[in-house]
C-alpha cells in the first residue's frame, strides 16, 4: 500500500518537472537561433571594378596618330627601323591583366620626342574597400606627389607680367610658370611632375578592324611640330597652361608639365594622368630639342597629350 501511494507522487513531481524544463528549452532555444542567426547574417563584400582585364597598347596606336605625337617618325630612310619604331616597346610586367605599357621613341632633326603610355588596373584586397575605392587613394597619391599648384594662382607683381616675345611666364609659388615651365627649384632641380610609369593602356580604335585611331578627333598632324615656343600670350593665357586638375576627362585627371634646368636644350615632359572606375592611366610626352634654344610649346604638347587621353578614356568606356 505505501509503494501504490508512493509512485503517483512521485509521478507527478516527474510531471512538473519536464513541464518546466520544456517551457525552458523553448526559450532558451528561440534566443539561440536568433544571436546565431545574426553572428552568419552575409555581410556583402565591396562591389568589384568594372575592368576585369587590359587592352594591349603596343598595337593599340595608328601609324598616323604616332606621326603627329612623334615628329620624325615617318621619316626614318631605313623601313626596318621605321616599323620597328611604329610597333613601340612594351614595359615590364608580370601580369597583363594587371598592368601594361608601352614606349616609342622617334628623332627629328629638330627634336627627340618619347611616349609612354601605361595602364595600371587596380584591385582591392580588402572586402570593406572597393577597386574604385581604392583606385580613387592610387591616383589621390599620384596628384598629390605631382604637387599642382593652387587654381589660380596669381601673379606675383607687375615686374612679372609676361614678355610678349617670350613663352616663359610668371613664376609660381608651386615653382612651375603659367607656360607650363618648371622653374628650377632651390636646390636647382626642375619643377616636380607625375611619377613615371605608373600605369597605361591603347587608343580608341576608330577604324574598326585596321587598328587605326583617327578620326574626327585625332590629332592633327599637320600641327607646328618644330618645337616653338607658344610666342605671344597673354598671363590668362599662360595660366591656362599650369600644372593642373582637368574637369573633362575620366573619373578624375590632371595634367602637368615641366620644363628641364635652362643654360641647355631644355627637355619637356607633359604628363597626363586620369582615372576611370578601377583603372588609372597614365601618359607621358617628351621633346629634347637638338640644339640649345626656345623650349618645346607647352600648349602644343599639352593639348597633343590631352587628345591622346580624351581617346584612351573613349575606348575604355566604349
Amino acid at each position: 500500500m505505501q509503494r501504490k501511494a508512493y509512485v503517483p507522487g512521485v509521478a507527478v513531481l516527474l510531471t512538473a518537472l519536464l513541464a518546466g524544463c520544456t517551457a525552458g528549452d523553448d526559450s532558451g532555444g528561440s534566443t539561440g537561433d536568433a544571436k546565431q542567426g545574426d553572428a552568419g547574417a552575409a555581410v556583402p563584400a565591396a562591389e568589384p571594378g568594372r575592368y576585369r582585364t587590359l587592352p594591349e597598347p603596343c598595337g593599340a596606336l595608328s601609324r598616323s596618330t604616332l606621326d603627329s605625337l612623334l615628329p620624325g617618325i615617318k621619316e626614318n630612310p631605313d623601313e626596318e627601323q621605321r616599323n620597328k619604331a611604329y610597333e613601340g616597346t612594351a614595359t615590364a610586367t608580370y601580369d597583363t591583366d594587371r598592368r601594361v605599357g608601352c614606349r616609342w621613341k622617334a628623332e627629328s632633326a629638330a627634336a627627340t620626342h618619347h611616349l609612354l603610355v601605361d595602364l595600371d588596373r587596380i584591385v582591392s584586397y580588402d572586402s570593406d574597400v572597393s577597386d574604385d575605392q581604392r583606385a580613387e587613394e592610387v591616383y589621390a597619391d599620384k596628384e598629390k606627389a605631382a604637387e599642382l599648384p593652387p587654381s589660380g594662382t596669381p601673379s606675383t607683381g607687375a615686374s612679372d607680367a609676361p614678355d610678349p616675345s617670350s613663352s616663359t611666364g610668371p613664376a609660381t609659388a608651386s615653382g612651375k610658370s603659367p607656360a607650363g615651365e618648371a622653374s628650377p627649384k632651390p636646390d636647382g632641380s626642375p619643377g616636380s611632375s607625375a611619377p613615371t610609369g605608373s600605369g597605361g593602356s591603347g587608343e580608341p580604335d576608330d577604324a574598326g578592324a585596321s587598328g587605326s585611331t583617327d578620326g574626327p578627333d585625332s590629332t592633327d598632324s599637320s600641327a607646328d611640330n618644330s618645337g616653338e615656343p607658344d610666342g605671344a600670350a597673354t598671363e590668362d593665357d599662360l595660366t591656362a597652361l599650369l600644372p593642373r586638375v582637368l574637369d573633362d576627362l575620366g573619373d578624375a585627371a590632371f595634367v602637368d608639365d615641366a620644363l628641364g634646368s635652362p643654360g641647355s636644350a631644355q627637355r619637356r615632359t607633359v604628363t597626363v594622368v586620369f582615372r576611370t572606375s578601377n583603372v588609372v592611366v597614365t601618359i607621358e610626352y617628351e621633346a629634347q630639342p637638338t640644339v640649345p634654344g626656345e623650349p618645346p610649346s607647352s600648349r602644343e604638347m599639352q593639348d597633343r597629350a590631352r587628345n591622346l587621353a580624351a581617346r584612351l578614356a573613349e575606348r575604355l568606356s566604349n
